[in-house]
């Protein structure tokens, strides 16, 4: 058998790039027939008939390999034969496809070409086929040597003047065996410069949970939410970003759930689900999903949050022993009465004002969580990305924890994480601020002394690299520059570093953003086949829930000059920190097993990893709070936040903006340029604005403006400029306004950052829309 696939001939393929928007009405519901008719049709294109089989079979089974998109878990004990969703179909299919960017490709194409291409046509071209290196003034990237680019690598390390010069990103696809060796590697080298997605995403979940329960992660798994009898999911679109999770909340609303839906827009996804799987999905009209819809005004979670707290505490007051769990209150946790005391100062018609719901929405969710006997919260970016997420995210705990639906089965927290394995990577150490535990435990495992310094999170480490502090950029996976906020000053920040890496597995808008000299290192992907030394290897991720389980590729790798995340880390550390290094770093490379020997005696909760994680479903991690109601937190109680109450003002004249994916995308993946649940097509440089905005404005549909963001700067009010945005009439909240990035990551300002996370604020910027000069 060869080691590699048949891959397409053609040095360029020729893609449809945007052409005019184009409005059908929005759809009512999510999945059923289109999407398994997309998800064939995607994978066709891109892997063939019979490799589309043979890969969406091995799917997120347990012979087979987790999908390299959402971090959505499994449920345990059983998984269907089709274990996947539609836009899971388009991720595998866009890595496992058969098209390949060769040097032949590069030969043809000038970095100056490939700068006028959009992502999309990027993404479009195939898996990255050989190391590719850009010297300093070179117009075209040119092939070399593995060990070569490890000597360009180690040669810029070798004169740096600290340590603290060299960032290493990572993405959340990352596995745990090479997250755990790519910290350890940065470690060794003397940084703790480990910035990753997750500082953009759900570091507020973060923040806010490891104060108030003491641990950063989420409390329930899919039988807890299975067994909910009200889910609160705020900020969140499950029928795009996390599509297996509407499979979920079906079978929660067949166990007699009730879900509302909290969010600015009406999202298909929160209406109702038509599983494709069963005959309902298919000739029937599906599962209606939530039960309320509460069009919420951007940024004011926090309020409704707070006014269902001042209503539950009303109401335990009038009937004493009925609302509260007094004994959990009493004896778990911290901070109540000041908390209650908070209360007294909340005007519920200040409440209405601020989140545009009406007074009776207010008084019905609260008499659904006063009554309920198991209540989980979900919540995804919409919270996380404000200026008050960190505070917002409490907030919504504050009222978990006054109901005591902590440590209690059916109930409990669940932030929805995004990429594949991003909660796994902060469990393996990619994190600027690793706890004194982890690194000690480190430190005694390896024979190596890891810093205590703090490092950078991703805003630091572009502040950073504009100041010119930054000599080398290593990316593990990810598309940095378009996935970071205020594009323009990232790129322009990444090109005065010396040298900027970038491991990868398809083409993106990053590798044409370098420093004086860039290197491209092609990497397997989830789907591929990881031989080394003749012993087939396997990797382990984590999911949203905890639950850490094996991933196996089964595909022949597009070139034979691919390597694993694994292979790449430890050569490289074997050439810059020689072979007399404690950490044996070839044989851990040879041999997966020893990497999860070593990350058992490091980290917490892997006790006989090995073992545990050949199970079925693997295992999961244990969580104090979750587990046995013990909280890890300085006083060992759960905290009451006592956050001032803060939303999102509009100014006059001015929008609030939030950024947000269409359904033909992942993260800054784009597949294609149709957002079917939403109605709209053809072309992604659109804003949504409430018809009556659009009459208050002078504008009109359809027409052309550009975007102008406005933010206090050290010079006073900044601006940034989107040109070109078709406007769209929608279904927003007065006031609100919507659109795709990365298109419009360039509106958001670096400085403009959430308290105590530091995550960018792209889910409320201020905007003003002028007419395009071309109008």
């Amino acid at each position: 058998m060869s080691n590699t696939h048949d891959t397409e001939s053609t040095a360029t393929h020729a893609v449809d790039e945007p052409r005019e928007v184009r409005r059908t009405h929005r759809k009512s519901y999510a999945a059923g027939v289109p999407a398994v008719a997309v998800a064939l049709k995607r994978g066709v294109e891109q892997m063939g008939a019979v490799r589309t089989a043979q890969t969406l079979i091995k799917l997120n089974q347990r012979d087979g390999f987790d999908c390299p998109g959402c971090a959505w878990p499994e449920t345990p004990g059983h998984r269907k034969h089709a274990e996947f969703c539609e836009n899971g179909a388009k991720a595998v299919a866009e890595e496992a496809t058969r098209r390949a960017v060769t040097p032949e490709f590069f030969a043809a194409h000038s970095v100056d070409d490939l700068r006028t291409r959009s992502g999309y046509w990027l993404s479009q071209q195939g898996r990255l086929a050989h190391p590719m290196y850009l010297g300093s003034g070179d117009t075209h990237y040119r092939p070399l040597s593995w060990d070569e680019a490890d000597a360009v690598i180690a040669d810029e390390l070798a004169a740096m003047d600290s340590p603290d010069e060299a960032v290493f990103y990572t993405s959340g696809r990352t596995s745990n065996e090479a997250a755990f060796l790519y910290q350890l590697f940065a470690r060794s080298l003397g940084t703790n410069n480990l910035p990753d997605c997750s500082n953009m995403c759900h570091e507020s979940s973060g923040a806010a949970l490891g104060a108030s329960i003491g641990i950063g992660k989420g409390s329930v798994t899919v039988p807890d939410l299975e067994a909910a009898d009200l889910i609160l999911i705020a900020g969140q679109n499950p029928g795009t970003n996390h599509p297996r999770m509407l499979a979920t909340l079906e079978k929660a609303k067949h166990n007699g759930a009730r879900i509302v839906a909290i969010n600015p827009l009406p999202e298909a996804g929160l209406m109702r689900f038509k599983d494709p799987q069963k005959v309902g999905g298919v000739i029937g009209a599906g599962t209606k999903l939530a039960d309320d819809f509460l069009q919420v005004r951007l940024g004011s979670d926090m309020a409704l949050f707070r006014g269902v707290a001042r209503l539950l505490r009303d109401a335990e007051r009038a009937a004493p022993g009925t609302v509260f769990d007094q004994q959990f209150l009493d004896e778990s946790c911290a901070g109540v009465e000041e908390y209650l005391d908070l209360l007294d100062d909340v005007d519920l018609d200040e409440v209405v004002e601020i989140t545009g719901v009406t007074r009776a929405e207010i008084d019905e969710l609260a008499r659904a969580v006063a009554t309920s006997r198991r209540i989980v919260l979900c919540w995804a970016m919409g919270l996380t990305q404000h200026r008050h997420g960190v505070a917002t995210i409490a907030e919504g705990t504050n009222v978990l924890l006054l109901r005591g639906m902590i440590g209690r089965v059916g109930a409990g927290l669940c932030p929805v994480r995004g990429h594949s394995n991003v909660q796994g990577d902060r469990t393996m150490g990619i994190f600027e601020k690793m706890p004194e535990s982890f690194l000690a435990a480190q430190d005694a495992e390896f024979g190596i002394t890891s810093p205590r310094e703090h490092g950078y999170d991703t805003v630091a480490a572009i502040t950073a690299m504009a100041a010119g502090k930054v000599r080398v950029f290593v990316g593990m996976g990810g598309n940095f520059v378009s996935a970071s906020p205020d594009t323009d000053a990232t790129a322009d920040a990444l090109r005065r570093c010396a040298l900027t890496v970038h491991v990868s597995t398809k083409l993106n808008e990053s590798h044409l953003v370098t420093g004086r000299r860039a290197l491209i290192l092609p990497t397997l992907g989830r789907t591929d086949r990881d031989v080394i030394d003749g012993v087939a290897q396997r990797v382990s991720v984590e999911d949203s829930m905890s639950a850490v389980h094996l991933s196996r590729g089964s595909l022949p790798p597009v070139s034979s000059h691919l390597r694993s995340e694994v292979a790449i880390i430890c050569d490289l550390a074997t050439r810059v920190l020689g072979t007399a290094h404690p950490v044996p770093w070839q044989e851990l490379k040879r041999d997966y097993d020893r990497i999860r020997d070593r990350i058992e005696r490091v980290v917490p909760g892997f006790d006989d990893f090995n073992i545990r994680v050949r199970r079925s479903d693997g295992f999961v991690l244990p969580h104090p709070p979750r587990d046995t109601r013990s909280f890890d937190t300085p006083n060992g109680k759960a905290n009451f936040a006592l956050h001032p109450l803060e939303w999102v003002d509009v100014p006059a004249g001015r929008l609030i903006l939030q950024t947000l994916r269409s359904h033909d995308q992942y993260n800054t993946t784009v597949y294609g340029h149709d957002d079917r649940y939403r109605g709209i097509s053809g072309n992604r440089h659109i804003v949504m604005v409430n018809p009556d905005d659009i009459a208050s404005l002078g504008l009109r549909a359809g027409q052309l403006v550009d975007i102008v963001s406005e933010f206090d700067g050290e010079a006073g009010v900044e601006e940034r400029r989107v040109r070109g945005f078709e406007v769209v009439p929608y279904d927003t909240p007065r006031g609100n306004a919507a659109a795709y990035y990365p298109e419009t990551n360039p509106l958001v300002p670096l400085g403009s950052v959430a308290r105590e996370s530091n995550t960018p604020v792209s889910k409320a910027v201020v905007i003003r829309l002028e007419p395009a000069a071309s109008a």
